[in-house]
């Protein structure tokens, strides 16, 4: 029961996070043995950026917490593989995360992804980019399902899946934003570095 009491109160405290022009919301429900993590954001950068961002694979670990290692495989047209390792920590929790992905890529609109091998039972999902009308905002969300290879009670593997994810997400936010003010520097100062 004091688990789950945490666990409610993790959620409740790390609902979103406020970057950019909107709100990165993320969320994560269980179902069966699946977790579902969802998160968003409208952000202002042009689909240049956010594209140029999501597929920067070799420097992830660069601007994504948790990640030490990305490592592009092999690309094949749309499709790139990529292992990746790095770690999931809750509370004094320590999980380790090594898995090779593969990304098809829909250029400038979405990028699905799914796990080939590695120590996650099931990992699938995926970025969808919409530009906003104006052409200067952009809705960025990613939707995935993944079963862990370790067990974790009820309630607590949606907040560990949840905050993983947040976390990955809101590093990835941040880089955009950091490239777009970047790009705007030297719109402005061609010098700017």
């Amino acid at each position: 029961m004091h688990l789950r009491s945490l666990a409610c109160w993790l959620v409740v405290f790390s609902a979103g996070t406020a970057h950019g022009a909107g709100e990165v919301t993320v969320e994560a429900i269980r179902k069966g043995e699946f977790i579902e993590v969802q998160a968003q954001v409208t952000i202002e950068a042009p689909i240049a950026i956010v594209w140029g961002t999501l597929t920067d694979y070799e420097r992830l670990p660069e601007f994504i917490p948790g990640l030490r290692k990305s490592r592009l495989v092999s690309r094949h047209g749309s499709s790139v593989v990529v292992e990746q390792s790095g770690e999931a920590r809750f509370l004094m929790f320590t999980f380790p995360i090594e898995v090779t992905l593969e990304a098809v890529e829909h250029p400038r609109s979405a990028i699905k992804v799914r796990a080939l091998s590695g120590n996650l039972r099931h990992f699938e999902g995926g970025y969808r980019i919409d530009p906003q009308p104006g052409g200067r905002l952009v809705f960025l969300q990613w939707i995935g399902t993944i079963i862990p290879d370790v067990s974790l009670p009820p309630l607590i593997g949606e907040v560990v899946m949840r905050m993983r994810i947040e976390d990955q997400f809101v590093g990835m936010v941040r880089e955009i934003e950091r490239r777009e003010a970047l790009r705007r520097l030297q719109e402005r100062d061609p010098s700017a570095k």
